[in-house]
């Protein structure tokens, strides 16, 4: 069965391996000269001269096209459920062939076992090895403009494992249930997208953002500006995820810049309003600015990995369901 599950799997096997191959070449050859714009950029010492976002930009502007070879890691699994996941075993109820295995001493579970081993592996195997290659030749891009949590996610790193795992298995289950190689095609696609962008959504809190709360104060011309000195906290550092930045009250209400102004009280070509009045508004203007704070909520940089790891056990363990239900359908009498 694992020969005869081979010989349907090879043509596809071998355009994915001659893909992969190109891909290899084409970055082990551009690769090294990356690294050596990199290390001779001075992007290192750019601190000191305080150019470092203009080294950055030049060192983005090279293999733009090479770039783009990553973007591809954002559809490569969602192709592998589609062409290999949904027709592995819907084509076969289709032809009828099923009952070609079945009738020997193959039983339902060991047909449909072989058959997710034998080609899920080679699905996550592509996927692996092209998101290593990337990640590989990305690696001066990423440390000159650190942005991992950014749509570069899910183009680095393991990630790409999990959802190679899932969008194949989830094609198998969609085969099963529906038989139907198109119908099932497209079951597996809008059930990939929609996991995904709910992983998505789901990814920052993966772990408790980190909150740092920072006094502010106010300028002459009621600019907000950063109060300087100890117990003032450290910005987020670059390649930190920003989740969310506000600048409240001390009743914790957003702020409100036009509560910093007493020019209302003064009409111009006139005499100014009452003493009285300038002066209690100049008074809430000070209590309002001395509560000011701002809140930055953000997932550090150092939890990139451990992130990684999260959503490739959720893609993962989302596959193994979808597996054992594959195992469980496939035994019922009426199946």
């Amino acid at each position: 069965m694992i020969r005869f599950t081979w010989m349907q799997f090879r043509f596809q096997a071998f355009v994915a391996l001659g893909g992969l191959a190109i891909v290899a070449v084409v970055l082990g050859l551009t690769g090294p000269s990356l690294v050596h714009l990199y290390d001779t950029s001075g992007i290192t010492t750019c601190s000191a001269h305080g150019d470092c976002s203009e080294i950055a930009n030049g060192l983005l502007s090279h293999d733009r096209f090479l770039q783009d070879v990553g973007t591809v890691l954002l559809v490569v699994p969602a192709l592998i459920g589609l062409f290999w996941g949904a027709p592995m075993v819907a084509r076969e109820f289709e032809t009828g062939t099923f009952r070609l295995v079945w009738t020997q001493s193959i039983t339902r579970t060991r047909w449909v076992a072989i058959k997710m081993v034998v080609v899920g592996l080679g699905s996550m195997a592509v996927a692996g090895l092209l998101s290593l290659m990337v990640t590989w030749w990305s690696s001066p891009l990423d440390r000159a403009n650190p942005n991992q949590f950014s749509q570069l996610f899910a183009e680095r790193g393991i990630v790409a494992i999990g959802y190679a795992a899932f969008a194949f298995v989830l094609g198998v289950a969609a085969g099963l249930l529906i038989r139907r190689t198109l119908p099932a095609m497209a079951t597996t696609l809008i059930g990939y997208v929609v996991v995904r962008l709910g992983v998505t959504k789901l990814r920052p809190h993966f772990q408790a953002p980190v909150t740092l709360k920072e006094k502010l104060a106010t300028g002459a011309q009621g600019v907000v500006k950063s109060v300087p000195g100890p117990g003032a906290a450290p910005p987020p550092h670059p390649g930190d995820w920003v989740l969310s930045s506000n600048v409240l009250s001390a009743s914790g209400q957003p702020f409100n810049q036009a509560k910093l102004n007493c020019s209302v009280l003064v009409t111009p070509g006139t005499k100014s309003s009452a003493s009285s009045d300038v002066s209690a508004c100049l008074a809430r203007v000070r209590a309002y600015s001395a509560g000011l704070r701002e809140v930055v909520s953000f997932q550090p940089s150092y939890r990139y990995w451990p992130f990684q790891w999260y959503e490739t056990a959720i893609f993962i363990g989302l596959a193994a369901i979808l597996g054992g239900f594959c195992f469980w359908w496939i035994r019922r009498p009426a199946s």
